[in-house]
């Protein structure tokens, strides 16, 4: 029986289903993996079930010139913190999850535009402490979503899914950024440029993570926006230069922002805690039982194909 390394608890279903076919090691702890730890990952398991934040970047494998693990499993779509090039280089295999959370996180996306252009984490603030002193006709307006204009920049599984909800339920104007043509984005939509799609009314970032879309989001992009403009961002931290958006936010140069991910979590500026009108929420883009009993099949299922001499069904 293989030795499998499981990085953060995971579901007690998806744990069930490992040890059934692995000889597990759970590593019941919250924090990443340390620099110690990830080199001792690749030396004394066959095979490794990372997730967020556990950085098998190129010096791991340089310091670990001949590795016993032979696959990482990421659990999670994106897996930006694996260098999955050093990883084949090794002779390692790399694979996510997809599909499983895309429905979860798009939910999330649609929460953090409405907690953001409606107030209403500043408004269960206000009532939690007390001032609260009853309704008025201009108590706290914000922004009515209804029949206003969403850019999503990246319109991949998770952008198509954040659109639907935009368009069919809200009756929002679709037009997004992507850098490649996409022929069929399922609802009415408009491709276009990003300095137009950063342009709408509310701009959601559903791009993935990794050194192509590293501060996608920055100074530049940011001032593309209009100043009633609201930005989301439910893809990966380091997407946005969170300096440039505190920048942005503190000069008034958008409205507002919804944020579900942050540069270097689990850190999150004091300045953007600061802010009444920035919504701010711990990762919680796949946060459902179900769904992250399904990521954790998933991983399993990419695992047993690897046991049994098969291409993992989801290899990156």
């Amino acid at each position: 029986m293989k030795k499998l390394l499981i990085t953060r608890r995971l579901p007690d279903l998806v744990l069930q289903a490992a040890r059934a076919r692995f000889d597990v090691t759970l590593r019941d702890e919250t924090a990443v993996l340390t620099a110690a730890e990830l080199r001792a990952a690749l030396t004394d398991y066959d095979a490794v079930l990372p997730t967020l934040g556990d950085r098998f970047q190129a010096d791991v494998f340089d310091a670990v010139p001949k590795p016993r693990a032979r696959i990482l499993a990421n659990f999670g779509v994106g897996y930006n913190h694996i260098d999955a090039k050093a990883a084949r280089a090794a002779g390692i295999a790399v694979t996510n999850t997809p599909g499983a959370v895309t429905d979860a996180t798009a939910d999330i996306a649609l929460a953090l535009i409405l907690m953001t252009a409606r107030r209403l984490g500043e408004g269960e603030r206000v009532l939690r402490a007390g001032n609260w002193h009853g309704w008025g006709p201009v108590q706290m307006l914000g922004m009515h979503v209804t029949g206003r204009t969403v850019g999503i920049i990246g319109m991949g599984r998770i952008g198509k899914a954040i659109a639907r909800r935009c368009h069919f339920g809200f009756g929002m104007q679709v037009v997004f950024f992507n850098r490649s043509t996409v022929e069929d984005p399922g609802m009415p939509a408009r491709q276009i440029t990003m300095a137009e799609a950063m342009a709408a009314d509310v701009v959601v970032v559903a791009v993935p993570g990794g050194a192509e879309t590293h501060h996608l989001i920055n100074e530049t992009t940011l001032g593309w926006m209009k100043p009633s403009g609201i930005f989301v961002n439910i893809s990966r931290g380091d997407v946005v230069d969170e300096a440039a958006l505190i920048a942005a936010l503190q000069a008034g140069r958008i409205a507002g922002a919804g944020l579900d991910v942050y540069e270097f979590e689990p850190k999150v500026p004091a300045a953007l805690i600061s802010m009444e009108n920035v919504t701010l929420i711990p990762h919680l883009g796949t946060a459902a039982l179900e769904v992250r009993e399904a990521m954790g099949m998933i991983a399993v299922d990419n695992l047993i194909a690897w046991d049994e001499g098969r291409d993992p069904p989801n290899l990156v």
